[in-house]
C-alpha cells in the first residue's frame, strides 16, 4: 500500500510540473506574439554600460505665423543698382588691414568686383586698400542669397553679410558668411548679437569656391537662423538670435594680427578680386507686424 501510495505522489508531482511548465511556455508565446516587454522600474533608464546617456540638445521654438513678401533680386551684370553704394575713405580698423576705396568696387564683365591692392594714398599705416559694398537701407528678418566666387589667398577675406552697429545708432548684429582665402573648400558661418560673437562654425564645401560661381544664403527668422550652400541647408543657430535690421554688404580684405585665422597676408599676387553675379532678398512677415 505505501509502495502505491508512493507511486501516486510522484505522479501527482510530475503533473504539476509539467502543467506549471506549459502555463509558463503559453504566457511567453504570447508576450513575444503580442509585442509586450516587462516596463523597467521608475525613475530607472536602461542604458547600456558602454554608452552614456544622451545630452539634450535646445529645441527651436515653434515659428509664429508668417508670410514671404516679395522678393527683391538685385543683378550686378547691370551695374551699380540703386540704394547701395561702395564704401569709400575710411579703415574698420583691427583686423582690417585695408582702407576702402571707392575704385576697388567695379562692373565689369557682367559681374562685380570687390578688389584687394595696394593703396596708392596709404595713411594711418594701412598699405593696403578694399572692396566693401553696401545698401543705403535696412533690413530684417527674411532670406538673404548670392552668388559669388571668393578669392584664394592667404590673409584674405571674402563676404556676403548683414551688419548694423554702433555707427549706424545701433547696437551691433550681424550674420556672415565668409571664405577664408587660405582654404576655400570651407566657407565660415558666424552671427553677433550686440556685440556677442563666437559661433563660429566651418562647413565642408566638397568644391573650391575660388574655382567657380555657387550660391550662398542665410534665412534670417525670429529663433533661428539657417545656412544654405547651392540651395541644400547645412548648418542651423538657435541660441540667442540677431533682432536689429542691418544693411545688406560685401566686401574682400586681408587681416593683420589674425594670422592664426587667416594666416599671413600673401601681397605678391596684388591685384586680388572676389565676384558676384547677383544677390536676393526675400522678407518674412510676421502676423504682429
Amino acid at each position: 500500500m505505501k509502495k502505491k501510495m508512493s507511486w501516486l505522489c510522484i505522479f501527482m508531482v510530475m503533473t504539476v510540473m509539467l502543467t506549471g511548465c506549459v502555463a509558463v511556455k503559453v504566457t511567453q508565446e504570447e508576450m513575444k506574439t503580442e509585442g509586450t516587454e516587462a516596463a523597467p522600474a521608475q525613475g530607472l533608464t536602461q542604458t547600456p554600460d558602454s554608452e552614456e546617456a544622451p545630452t539634450p540638445k535646445p529645441t527651436p521654438t515653434p515659428e509664429p505665423e508668417m508670410t514671404l513678401g516679395e522678393t527683391t533680386m538685385i543683378d550686378l551684370s547691370k551695374g551699380q543698382p540703386e540704394n547701395f553704394e561702395k564704401a569709400n575713405g575710411w579703415c574698420n580698423g583691427d583686423p582690417f588691414n585695408v582702407t576702402w576705396r571707392g575704385d576697388n568696387v567695379t562692373f565689369e564683365e557682367s559681374r562685380m568686383q570687390l578688389i584687394i591692392d595696394a593703396d596708392e594714398t596709404p595713411s594711418n599705416g594701412v598699405p593696403y586698400s578694399g572692396g566693401e559694398f553696401r545698401s543705403k537701407e535696412f533690413y530684417g528678418y527674411g532670406r538673404y542669397e548670392v552668388s559669388m566666387k571668393a578669392i584664394k589667398n592667404d590673409g584674405v577675406v571674402s563676404s556676403f553679410f548683414t551688419y548694423t552697429g554702433p555707427s549706424d545708432n545701433n547696437p551691433w548684429d550681424e550674420i556672415d558668411i565668409e571664405i577664408l582665402g587660405k582654404n576655400t573648400e570651407k566657407v565660415q558661418f558666424n552671427y553677433y548679437t550686440n556685440g556677442r560673437g563666437n559661433h563660429e562654425y566651418m562647413y565642408e564645401l566638397g568644391f573650391d569656391a575660388a574655382e567657380d560661381f555657387h550660391t550662398y544664403a542665410f534665412e534670417w527668422y525670429q529663433n533661428k537662423i539657417l545656412w544654405y550652400v547651392d540651395g541644400e541647408h547645412v548648418h542651423t543657430a538657435i541660441v540667442n538670435i540677431p533682432v536689429t535690421e542691418g544693411k545688406i554688404m560685401m566686401n574682400a580684405w586681408c587681416g593683420k594680427g589674425v594670422d592664426s585665422w587667416l594666416k599671413a597676408f600673401d601681397d605678391t599676387k596684388m591685384p586680388l578680386a572676389a565676384e558676384y553675379q547677383w544677390f536676393s532678398y526675400t522678407p518674412f512677415i510676421y502676423g504682429e507686424e
